[in-house]
């Protein structure tokens, strides 16, 4: 089959993430695999597709909405077999110039949360509507993220789960470097969230419950965004800024998880965290807000604390740092979990949803 994926752009987060996994492994499959993004700003998930020989089409550096990108759609669609799209603009954009053209190309989109900002506009649900309809099939991250958006679009559609996954054997990989050559302090207990500075992120949650613990403790934050700067000024405005690190983007996630003490992710909510699978993977304990997306993950194997709680937060790392069995009960727990979410289950059910589209069209 010829498969031409479809995202705004490979800068840090999830979906983009995806792609870098995913991609090469459909390839080694047998199958012609491209990817297309509408902004094409070179970043090293790029650069590392590119090293993987996935071929990259670029619409430039405009605006993932400008209005000439259906044009260029349109144009590329009838060349793939399956084209599957991920965010709002190429969900948009992929569906248009469909409808404009005709072409036995199959359409596929992925949900990848559990909320977003369209579905708090009023009127919205029926223009989403519209667009889900022009696609012969829709996938969600999780059963959480299926079940809010059958909620939303008050209509039946062809959608169904595929769990998102990770490349376990990364994570499981023995050996670390050590916490100085990773700008790391040394002697300190290290609570990290590796996650894109946005607002449902909530990274000041966790920076709060760090100025409920001691001194010794520290807080390393990994990612970029938008909301970077206010995290800044919340840890000034705490007098925790010698003890807040923000890192920025980094590619050497694994060893920056495998040399902390605790990993955290405290959200407003999620479809199904990759980084939250990925810091669950790595045999450390991992403390997650009791949200939706999180909560079907991490129930049962980490720890849950009540969503914006920084008390609460702050105490369940005390407890899991206090107790040196509960620590690695906890661990081994998570890192079974993670097992679950390999990123082969999910190529696998990706390339049947294909094929069945695919010889159904035929």
């Amino acid at each position: 089959m010829k498969i031409l994926h479809v995202i705004t752009s490979l800068h840090i987060g999830g979906a983009e993430k995806l792609m870098l996994d995913m991609l090469p492994l459909m390839k080694r499959a047998g199958h012609q695999v491209e990817l297309l993004v509408f902004n094409g700003s070179v970043t090293p998930f790029y650069e590392q597709l590119l090293e993987k020989n996935v071929i990259i089409h670029a619409f430039g550096k405009k605006s993932v909405y400008h209005p000439f990108h259906i044009w260029k759609l349109r144009k590329i669609i009838k060349e793939f077999d399956i084209i599957h799209t991920h965010n709002t603009s190429p969900q948009f954009f992929a569906a248009l110039a469909k409808m404009c053209i005709k072409s036995q190309t199959k359409l596929v989109t992925t949900e990848h949360s559990t909320n977003n900002r369209r579905r708090g506009i009023p009127g919205f649900r029926y223009l989403d509507r519209w667009m889900y309809e022009q696609y012969d099939r829709i996938i969600a991250i999780s059963d959480k993220a299926r079940e809010c958006m059958h909620n939303y679009i008050e209509c039946d559609l062809p959608l169904e789960t595929v769990e998102n996954g990770i490349n376990l054997n990364v994570y499981h990989q023995e050996g670390v470097r050590h916490r100085e050559q990773l700008g790391l302090p040394i002697d300190k207990t290290l609570c990290i969230q590796v996650a894109g500075f946005r607002l449902e992120k909530d990274q000041d949650t966790l920076i709060r419950a760090l100025a409920l613990l001691p001194d010794d403790y520290h807080v390393v934050l990994v990612g970029d965004g938008e909301r970077r700067s206010l995290c800044e000024t919340l840890a000034q405005e705490l007098n925790l800024l010698g003890r807040v690190h923000f890192l920025g983007v980094r590619m050497d996630v694994p060893d920056l998880l495998k040399s902390s003490d605790v990993i955290v992710m405290s959200s407003h909510y999620e479809g199904l965290s990759l980084s939250s699978l990925e810091g669950m993977s790595v045999n450390k304990p991992f403390i997650a807000s009791d949200v939706p997306g999180l909560r079907e993950v991490v129930y049962g194997a980490g720890l849950l604390f009540a969503h914006e709680d920084s008390q609460e937060l702050a105490d369940l790392i005390t407890k899991v740092c206090s107790d040196r069995d509960y620590y690695k009960q906890i661990s081994s727990r998570c890192k079974e979990r993670a097992k679950c979410f390999d990123i082969q289950k999910t190529v696998d059910a990706y390339l049947s949803i294909y094929h069945e589209l695919y010889t159904n069209g035929q």
